[in-house]
């Protein structure tokens, strides 16, 4: 494998606290006020170098960030946070994790200084009745994170907190976890999901990785099949995936990257509107497809 080949597939196995918006959370968090309902996000993250060039992805995160109402806090269910149970972070200051290598030191060398809220970590916890989920100060924002979420807020001046995905937890038990989270977009908290619906790297084409676009056959009828689901509400036929047929399992070879999808789909009210964006394949086997609720 040359050096770009082991670039990206290392990538595949980046002080400021903003007190004014952290005092906000706290006063809405602890008054039970209600704030306008924030809208549910699931984003194909793709490549941790996004986080630093310039392309159609990018341009579609930054647009984000000037067209969604201004959240008080955000939580990310990201796929690059396994556990044994379920946690989210509960620090002041969440470290930025390089959680890859083989990278260039640019890439290392960047930072996401976004505060954290130990008082939405606390308030996460208590709206989930069904588990029990611990507090976690030691992990910090991983590249599925960090990378997305500084494009949609360079500055850095929201609150950022993440939620593990319990890998004992089938795909039901993630989309009704899911569900208990519904109250915190009430409370001005922006969810994303961040992971790939289409994340096959075995089969990744090497030669392809430097075109804007390519998708096999296989992945981009996958991709199309579980949109048309999406947007028909059939959330049971995307939850039990493993039965949509071989270019969905294809697809979906392991599940991490795909359950953040089903955290975003489990927030979806009755009538609300459900938008795709960054809707393109990379390398073959990888899509970028997005999804906007609300």
């Amino acid at each position: 494998m040359n050096r770009r080949s082991f670039m990206w597939s290392a990538m595949l196995f980046p002080l400021a606290s903003n007190i004014m918006d952290t005092n906000a959370m706290n006063t809405l968090l602890n008054s039970g006020e209600k704030s306008v309902r924030m809208p549910v996000l699931f984003v194909g993250h793709g490549s941790p170098m996004y986080a630093i060039e310039e392309n159609e992805f990018v341009n579609a995160w930054r647009k984000l960030g000037t067209t969604l109402p201004r959240p008080r806090a955000i939580l990310c269910i990201s796929a690059h946070w396994e556990t044994n149970g379920t946690f989210v972070t509960a620090m002041d200051k969440p470290q930025t994790i390089h959680d890859f290598g083989g990278f260039p030191k640019e890439l290392f060398a960047v930072q996401y200084p976004a505060p954290g809220s130990p008082e939405l970590a606390i308030e996460t916890k208590q709206s989930v009745t069904s588990v029990t989920i611990g507090l976690d100060e030691k992990w910090g924002l991983d590249h599925g994170a960090w990378s997305v979420i500084r494009n949609i807020y360079p500055k850095a001046d929201i609150p950022v907190i993440e939620m593990s995905l319990n890998y004992n937890n089938s795909p039901q038990a993630h989309y009704d976890l899911a569900k208990e989270l519904s109250s915190l977009r009430d409370k001005g908290v922006l969810i994303i999901g961040s992971g790939n619906i289409v994340h096959n790297l075995r089969l990744v084409a090497w030669d392809k990785m430097n075109e804007p676009e390519y998708g096999f056959d296989w992945a981009m009828h996958a991709n199309d099949k579980i949109k048309q689901h999406i947007l028909n509400n059939n959330h049971k036929d995307l939850i039990n995936y493993s039965l949509l047929g071989r270019e969905v399992q294809m697809a979906v070879p392991t599940p991490e990257h795909y359950l953040p999808l089903l955290y975003t789909l489990a927030l979806k009210g009755a009538n609300e509107p459900v938008t795709f964006f960054n809707d393109k394949a990379v390398m073959g086997s990888l899509s970028m497809t997005s999804v906007k609720i609300g």
